[in-house]
């Protein structure tokens, strides 16, 4: 029966929704708007409580209105808990952006435990019902795991906050944006106007790489766009010229800070292997950004002069440049030891005959090309580019610059005369061809000539005497007399070095 103490109680739920509605209105709550159905619901289980006291003959059955009784006072109930969720969490407790799959978790337990109470209050006893059904019970455990599992996957998602809606995430070959977070699965929305649904239990099993986002803090999110340069250019300009156009350009959707910047990536079969390092603002805009970059990289590819190579495993009729390659080298090396003054009382034969002894050796810029301290038998010929000589001070480890050497030029002259370790540090500064002399190669035209020794010997004190007076500010004069008082010790150890017989 449905008496007066029902209908007070079911008034005073439903006036209790519509003050926390009111309540939530006036703060802005952010779902408020499913505030009021909730209302109209608990009016809805209100109405008929208070209009079943009017059709009496309705009443005649007990099972009849035990069941309008039950089923109104579900409405008003389940009306005032939404209403009460809501405003508990999503009112009082909105700073703190409580996962909405734990609202529906709070919903569905207090619908659980409601009709618990209810069965209680009508006379169900529960104990003999969950005793008579344990088979039952196991089987629809059994048959939820999977739906249990990827509850907890969802509470574990929202609730740690490693995944928010909005965040662009990839899983598997899926790339998109995550839309939705429910009980069940996650949906991820991507740029080809695809939904994949997800399910919860597959993510907390699996690898989801979260993109454009460090650690908690959202930021941009880095691509790269690949492009080819034919092996004729030196990789060095290439990533100078093109990293500068692209600092001059205004491409769209690309981040100024941090700036694009070009990698060198692979040697590949037709020529090496480029990438355009950039970082997007949209993802939503990718393939459109990506071609953005490529149009900016092909104009700054032909204003710079850079060929884009053709596949090389086409059949291709051009006659043989390796004759060609291998005079134009051979003319550079001779070009690299009639330049050095070392090497001038040399013979046409025998500096021919050296040239076979060198072995080419190409530097990029900040390459060193041996440390100071290094155990030396060998001298390199500066053919293009320039080098910087350092010497490091021992105490303070700070490197200080003692000349810049442009080809054509050599050092580490006493590493091969007098296997004297090195004396300084030298770094490639930027593109950087040498030949490289071993002893070994030197060692058949100093026997040849063992005379040659104290020419050397005289070329190396005035070199070493010069390179004391820039360090000592010494006049001409006093320069002069150390290289002739040095020279005859280097004799001896040049001798000593190469065990020429004129040693005694």
């Amino acid at each position: 029966m449905i008496n007066e103490t029902t209908i007070y109680d079911a008034v005073w739920f439903t006036g209790s929704a519509l003050i926390l509605m009111l309540i939530a209105f006036m703060f802005g709550s952010q779902r408020r708007r499913g505030l009021l159905p909730m209302v109209v619901v608990s009016l809805t289980g209100l109405l008929i409580l208070w209009g079943s006291q009017y059709v009496p003959h309705l009443l005649d059955s007990k099972l009849t209105a035990v069941l309008i009784r039950e089923v109104a006072l579900a409405l008003v109930a389940f009306g005032f808990m939404r209403v009460a969720l809501v405003f508990v969490l999503q009112t009082l407790l909105a700073r703190r952006n409580i996962p909405r799959i734990l609202d529906d978790l709070l919903i569905t337990l207090a619908i659980v435990a409601y009709a618990i109470y209810r069965l209680n209050a009508i006379g169900v006893n529960l104990a003999g019902l969950i005793t008579t059904s344990a088979v039952l019970t196991a089987g629809l455990a059994f048959s939820a795991q999977a739906t249990l599992n990827n509850l907890w996957g969802g509470l574990s998602l929202q609730l740690e906050k490693n995944c928010r809606i909005g965040d662009w995430v990839r899983f598997d070959d899926v790339i998109g944006q995550v839309v939705q977070i429910r009980w069940r699965y996650m949906a991820v929305a991507t740029n080809n106007n695809e939904t994949i649904v997800i399910p919860n239990s597959h993510l907390m099993n699996n690898r989801l790489v979260m993109l454009a986002r460090r650690g908690e803090e959202r930021s941009t999110w880095r691509r790269v766009v690949p492009f080819n340069v034919e092996y004729e250019h030196s990789p060095s300009r290439v990533l100078a010229d093109i990293e500068k156009a692209l600092e001059s350009a205004e491409i769209p959707n690309v981040a100024k800070e941090p700036r694009p910047f070009v990698i060198c990536q692979k040697f590949d079969d037709s020529g090496i292997n480029y990438g355009v390092a950039y970082f997007i603002i949209d993802p939503q805009r990718d393939l459109w950004t990506d071609s953005q970059v490529r149009t900016h990289v092909f104009a700054a590819l032909a204003r710079a002069g850079f060929g884009i190579p053709f596949p090389r495993r086409v059949v291709e009729m051009r006659s043989d440049v390796r004759p060609e390659l291998a005079e134009r080298e051979h003319k550079e090396r001779l070009t690299a030891l009639a330049a050095s003054d070392l090497f001038a009382s040399l013979t046409t034969d025998e500096r021919e005959a050296l040239t076979h002894e060198l072995t080419r050796w190409l530097y990029a810029g900040n390459d060193v090309v041996f440390r100071g301290g290094d155990a030396a038998d060998s001298l390199y010929l500066l053919a293009r580019g320039r080098v910087h000589v350092e010497r490091e001070d021992q105490r303070t480890k700070a490197r200080h610059r003692l000349a810049t050497l442009s080809a054509p030029s050599y050092f580490g002259e006493m590493g091969l005369l007098l296997g004297q370790p090195r004396g300084a540090t030298v770094i490639a500064d930027g593109d950087a061809l040498c030949y490289r002399l071993d002893k070994r190669g030197f060692d058949a035209i100093l026997h040849g000539r063992p005379q040659l020794a104290e020419t050397l010997a005289n070329v190396l004190a005035e070199r070493q005497a010069a390179n004391d007076a820039t360090l000592q500010a010494l006049d001409a004069e006093a320069r002069a007399k150390q290289a002739v008082s040095r020279a005859g010790d280097l004799v001896r150890r040049i001798q000593q070095f190469f065990g020429l017989a004129g040693n005694r």
